[in-house]
């Protein structure tokens, strides 16, 4: 009677699975113990300088948020709550570090399959929706099954381009992977998702590469937009459609609610739908009344705007003042001021700053961090980064960095054989 052998590579894959499924449940502080008990579940022997190089700006940024709290007289709860909010993206990184084991662990696979099934319960869910309470407006739907899905657009990249990473998918299960999460991602209808699916595809394709070929299509693409965006501009689009309609009022107001200008908070529809500009008015107001040192380091842990309106979330509560915003640039430049913001930037120019390979498997995993950073660019801005409680790209960072050094270091000892 033959028996199953549970290997450690899969039971690291289950606790990957854990590690990311828990996002979806919008409970940071079940999302923090779970992260804190993989990471001692897992601790390494050794960690390479390459994660302590990316995990030392999210860790700056704690340390002058840290230090500008004794210049204020913020509580010992609003200090220990930010701890747990900034330590998030170190969180992130560490998990997905530590969850890689060997070069031969099916990182891709995990990566994938993670995100299809993440697709089967979330249109399971939609399903159950409908039919059971007949609930058929997008924004009603959008609030029981979920707003975006940052991973999901990770799996589907992977599917389509699982040759380029040495994955091996029958003809059968291509389309089944394919088919099941694009229609998942789909039907979150964010923005971000698909701005972040364009991104990804085009820089897996070789569009962002400087050539010819590779300007014409980036010019075409963008002149496809800027007409596209035009014409739903223009269009006379109902604020509270329904279905298409409302995802294309959403476009229409994109460019918009970040960046507006003035927002009157006594007009509500357009307190809300300009929200994140008005937070970050308001952000930027109370940073110039702290003169230069305070623009500098910040107000410290613990810090908050109050908005000087009352806000209803989709949690079902009210607040009037916030601490962490929906834009992690202003979020950070609140806690710890330019130079906290100067230290997210650096991170992102070292995610983006990807050396060059002649591997091409490495060369692909490389590609995924370098439009993780592209794509991280307009996500700090809009939905807080890696800083977010519900995302993993933190985890899927510090698990491609992992399995690129392993294959780096196996590829090394392959040569010296020779």
């Amino acid at each position: 009677m033959s028996s199953t052998k549970i290997t450690k590579d899969f039971l690291y894959q289950i606790l990957f699975a854990i590690c990311i499924l828990v996002t979806y449940l919008n409970n940071y502080e079940l999302t923090f113990l779970v992260w804190i008990a993989t990471i001692l579940l897992t601790i390494k022997r050794k960690y390479s300088l390459t994660i302590i190089q990316y995990i030392f700006p999210y860790a700056a940024i704690l340390v002058v948020a840290f230090i500008a709290w004794f210049y204020y007289d913020n509580t010992v709860y609003e200090v220990i709550r930010d701890i747990t909010y900034l330590l998030k993206p170190i969180l992130g990184l560490v998990v997905g570090y530590q969850l890689c084991r060997n070069a031969n662990m099916k990182v891709i696979q995990t990566i994938i399959y993670v995100g299809f099934v993440i697709a089967i319960i979330h249109i399971s869910i939609i399903l159950f929706t409908v039919v059971v309470h007949k609930v058929l407006n997008i924004h009603e739907l959008r609030k029981h099954a979920g707003f975006f899905s940052d991973f999901e657009v990770y799996s589907l990249i992977l599917v389509i381009f699982h040759k380029k990473f040495n994955v091996f998918l029958s003809r059968q299960i291509f389309y089944l992977l394919l088919f099941t999460i694009a229609f998942s991602s789909f039907l979150y209808l964010s923005r971000a998702n698909f701005i972040q699916a364009v991104i990804f595809y085009m820089v897996l394709k070789g569009y962002f590469t400087l050539n010819k070929r590779a300007v014409i299509i980036l010019i075409s693409f963008f002149s496809f937009v800027i007409i596209g965006y035009t014409v739903i501009y223009n269009m006379n689009l109902a604020r509270n459609g329904k279905g298409l309609e409302a995802l294309l009022y959403k476009i229409k107001n994109a460019p918009i609610e970040a960046f507006k200008a003035k927002v009157d908070k006594d007009d509500w529809k357009d307190f809300n739908d300009n929200y994140r500009a008005y937070e970050n008015m308001r952000t930027i107001r109370v940073m110039k009344s702290e003169g230069f040192w305070g623009i500098l380091r910040g107000k410290g842990l613990g810090s908050d705007i109050r908005l000087g309106q009352k806000l209803y979330t989709n949690d079902g509560a009210v607040l009037t003042k916030v601490s962490i915003l929906h834009n992690a640039f202003m979020t950070v430049f609140l806690k710890s001021g330019f130079i906290g913001v100067f230290f997210m930037l650096y991170f992102l120019w070292i995610l983006l700053k990807q050396g060059k390979t002649d591997n091409d498997h490495i060369k692909h995993l490389k590609l995924i961090l370098f439009a993780t950073a592209i794509y991280l660019f307009f996500d700090n801005w809009v939905l807080l980064g890696l800083y977010l409680k519900t995302e993993s790209k933190s985890i899927i960072i510090g698990f491609v960095l992992c399995y690129i050094e392993l294959l780096q270091k196996k590829e090394n000892q392959s040569k010296v054989t020779e």
